[in-house]
């Protein structure tokens, strides 16, 4: 079985400096990522501090109990699904991937 690959959700750069903005605050997250077929499963547990949203092969981990999100940790599942769906995410909404043990940066338009 292949190791599921993680990534974090980030601001995408400007002029190739990091963004200073957010995500933006969790409920504007979970509306922007609703679009894109990712959402909660309906279950009320929740994990302690985290909100887990689940998408076409991908898990999405928001943090609970802030106002603005400056990130959100992405598992890629089954990464075929995944990639399109994620890059067109980024484009639509200014955000960016970011791979944590390298940190290249993924999605993010070229200015």
């Amino acid at each position: 079985m292949a190791s599921k690959r993680l990534l974090v959700l980030v601001p995408a750069p400007e002029n190739g400096q990091p963004a200073s903005a957010t995500l933006g605050t969790a409920r504007e997250i979970r509306a922007r990522l609703g679009s894109f077929n990712t959402a909660a499963d309906g279950a009320e547990k929740k994990s302690l501090g985290t909100e887990i949203l689940y998408g076409p092969g991908i898990l999405v981990e928001l943090p609970t109990g802030l106002d603005e999100v400056n990130q959100a940790l992405v598992t890629l599942v089954e990464e075929d699904i995944a990639w399109p769906v994620l890059m067109r995410l980024c484009r639509t909404h200014n955000w960016a991937l970011q791979d944590p043990s390298s940190g290249r940066i993924f999605g993010a338009h070229q200015m």
